[in-house]
């Protein structure tokens, strides 16, 4: 590794007759022969991992696909990304993750691909935009390392086949870093303006966590711009107010909007959207303090992503998911600032160490120390960083001018990530054994290659003089440290990639590859009872009995008393998130039969994820054809078919009914102050609610106002049981 790699091809891009569209697809005329279909072949191996069956996760959040539905029957809906198309309540987010879902769901009907098939391009586009960051600094191999880390990387394979707002947010991110990338390399403002824009639109995706990456990038532009010091302070408030417009257009229309014409912003305790953005998607992550979390805990972590501290993305919980090559990639900012301590100013390996560098120890940071909700799947955020410090880590292997200091760093770093591989493969002791040796065999062979490197050299530069060696035998011998690194540092994340395409995932708490002793939702064995995966879901009604064990794959739970229901309910054998103590169900068929509300008591409810906690929330649960004839009986005169408590309860009711408005009381906690007791009585006395559907075992939260609404609808109401729920008919009060 130099204090300078920047690759001729790339100093002031090679300008040819030929046109940018025909550069854009083909690339720089100056590229070796292989380049081309090697990027085409990392991008169609990209796309085919995550489009392959991808329809096997369903709806996957039943939370945002709810609201995509949604979207696609009102255009109210689709500005405020409102959870229901009579537009009541937003999800928690802002709206851009489902704008591009809901222009797909307008076009081409809203289905399982149409949802998840943007969301796997976006990966593609991941995969592109990131080659084409590092590859013109350090050339297009290290671009192509870097797109390949990225693309193999297991919470990506499994974010890029989700609906979640994170898939859409690392490409904005990536797209940023990019356009910080070209302002390094000529100074112009109208790229710093774009990376702005970029954050902005990012910040309309995911709130705050678009902002992690701006220390970042404003220190690398601020250290290693072309202009002069002043010029750079001009542009980097530039930059800001391209933030303010690409985000700001929007806050500033939604606060603008009176609340009577607008849906309420669903996490916020106020109705207002900056509180959501700067409290519960804010503030509240880092120190725990979110009104109506459904997981975070202040002080010391615990809760949903374990305890806090700079050891926390290494945890069983989050190290599978990402942690992979974050020795190797520290190791490389370490190494690329120090190589370039003595450098010009504007040295491109030191700008590269703090843009990517920044990117990754200030979203690290601020992951291994928040208090507030974290869950495994917000790791994708550091895969483009990871995956460009490698990439340039890597290429140092192929230098020849790597002396005997930076041999021996790089065996480290080698052995290093060989070391971890091979820790994380054995926290799945029984799956596929085998990898943690080819893992070993190969960090071993690497390690000896690159210490070995003078000596390999010498002998192949003398045999091809000898004539004994052809004339690609030298470079196939300085290939090989290369190579096995790339099989010691891959083969894991690839084998996790791989399982995690294999698998089902729904729910809205969803993690990759297969599962850990100690993770959430992973191996280790279920409390009394519980509700299981997504198999055992409103099934019909019945008794329940005795204590319960943890559900086995193949869709069965034991226990003391056995669950039994007239109506029975299958599930998807889905792979999704548990709570902590369940286990989250991989394979297995259909559910089994339900209590009462789907539920078997304290007795596991059958089913393909098992017993000993839920297997994930909002995570594609079946509605019984009973409940769903009622809803649709008479819905045109409503403005809303139905009331449940939160978002859980609702979404599959929407989903199934073919996007039905169902108030979801509460929001997605079922904790949100909306609507109050006093609004809930207007809105029946006005016939304006149908039915109420009363909250199952498998309904969380519960607010204040949830509570009450259901005390007054059971004291008003008569009860009756409809394919397992328990339903209200609110037009039909027996007492005033």
């Amino acid at each position: 590794m130099t204090a300078t790699t920047t690759p001729a091809a790339h100093a002031g891009g090679a300008r040819h007759a030929h046109g940018h569209g025909r550069r854009l697809l083909r690339g720089p005329d100056t590229d070796p022969r292989w380049v081309r279909p090697a990027v085409g072949g990392l991008l169609a191996l990209t796309a085919f991992l995550y489009l392959i069956n991808l329809s096997r996760n369903g709806w996957a959040n039943d939370f945002y696909a709810a609201a995509v539905q949604a979207g696609t029957k009102s255009w109210k809906a689709f500005f405020f990304g409102s959870f229901d198309a009579s537009n009541f309540i937003t999800v928690d987010k802002t709206p851009a993750s489902l704008w591009v879902m809901e222009i797909s769901g307008r076009i081409f009907g809203v289905n399982y691909w149409s949802l998840l098939v943007p969301q796997a391009l976006e990966g593609v586009a991941t995969v592109a935009v990131l080659y084409a960051a590092v590859r013109r600094w350090f050339g297009p191999a290290a671009g192509l390392i870097a797109g390949l880390v990225m693309a193999l990387t297991p919470v990506a394979a499994l974010m890029f086949r989700f609906n979640n707002p994170d898939a859409l947010l690392v490409l904005l991110l990536t797209v940023a870093a990019y356009a910080t990338v070209r302002a390094l390399e000529n100074g112009r403002s109208r790229w710093l303006v774009l990376a702005g824009v970029v954050l902005g639109f990012a910040f309309l995706t995911k709130m705050m966590q678009a902002f992690l990456v701006v220390p970042g990038f404003a220190l690398a532009y601020l250290w290693a711009g072309p202009p002069k010091l002043g010029r750079r302070v001009w542009q980097l408030l530039l930059a800001g107010a391209g933030i303010l417009i690409g985000g700001g257009w929007w806050v500033l229309t939604a606060e603008l909007v009176p609340a009577a014409d607008r849906p309420y912003f669903g996490g916020s305790t106020n109705n207002n959207i900056l509180q959501l953005a700067i409290g519960y998607n804010g503030l509240g992550r880092l120190d725990g303090s979110e009104t109506g979390s459904v997981g975070g805990r202040g002080g010391g972590g615990g809760g949903f992503g374990g305890a806090t501290g700079i050891a926390r993305l290494f945890s069983s919980e989050f190290g599978g998911q990402i942690s992979w090559l974050l020795p190797a990639a520290l190791l490389s900012l370490v190494a690329m600032l120090w190589v370039s301590r003595r450098a010009v100013r504007t040295d491109r390996t030191r700008a590269a160490a703090l843009l990517w560098g920044g990117w990754l120890v200030c979203t690290g940071l601020l992951f291994s120390y928040m208090s507030g909700i974290i869950h495994p799947y917000y790791m994708v955020a550091l895969a483009p960083a990871i995956a460009a410090l490698v990439s340039v880590g890597v290429m140092a292997l192929w230098e020849r001018r790597l002396g005997w200091f930076g041999r021996i760093v790089a065996a480290a770093g080698v052995a290093v990530t060989t070391w971890w591989a091979q820790a994380l493969l054995d926290r799945s002791p029984s799956w596929f054994p085998w990898l943690r040796w080819v893992v070993i065999l190969a960090g071993l062979a690497a390690v000896g290659s690159i210490l070995a490197a003078p000596w390999l050299r010498s002998a192949a530069d003398r045999l091809s003089g000898q004539g004994r060696l052809s004339g690609r035998g030298p470079l196939a011998l300085a290939a090989i440290p290369l190579v096995c690194a790339l099989v010691a540092g891959l083969t894991g994340p690839a084998a996790y990639a791989i399982d995690t395409v294999a698998s089902t995932h729904t729910g809205s708490i969803p993690s990759a590859g297969p599962q850990t002793a100690g993770a959430f939702g992973g191996e280790a064995p279920g409390g009394a009872g519980g509700v299981g995966g997504p198999g055992g879901t409103r099934g019909g009604t019945g008794t329940s009995g005795g204590s319960g064990t943890t559900g086995r794959p193949t869709g069965t739970s034991t226990g003391a008393g056995a669950s039994t229901g007239t109506g029975a309910s299958t599930g998807t054998g889905a792979k999704s998130g548990g709570f902590p103590g369940g286990s989250a169900g991989r394979t297995g068929g259909a559910g089994g039969a339900g209590g009462a509300g789907g539920a078997g008591g304290a007795g596991g409810a059958g089913g393909a994820g098992g017993a000993g906690g839920p297997g994930g929330l909002s995570g594609d649960t079946q509605v019984s054809s009973a409940l769903v004839t009622l809803l649709e009986k008479g819905a045109s005169g409503y403005t809303w078919v139905a009331a449940t408590e939160g978002s859980q309860e609702a979404a599959p009711l929407e989903l199934a009914t073919g996007g039905e408005a169902v108030m979801a009381i509460g929001g997605f906690n079922g904790t949100d102050p909306a609507p109050s007791l006093a609004e809930f009585k207007k809105l029946v006395a006005e016939h304006k609610i149908h039915y109420y559907i009363g909250a199952n075992s498998e309904s969380f939260g519960g607010g204040r106002g949830s509570s009450s609404i259901a005390s007054w609808v059971a004291s008003h109401f008569t009860k009756e049981t409809v394919g397992g729920s328990t339903v209200y008919n609110l037009s039909e009060a027996v007492s005033s």
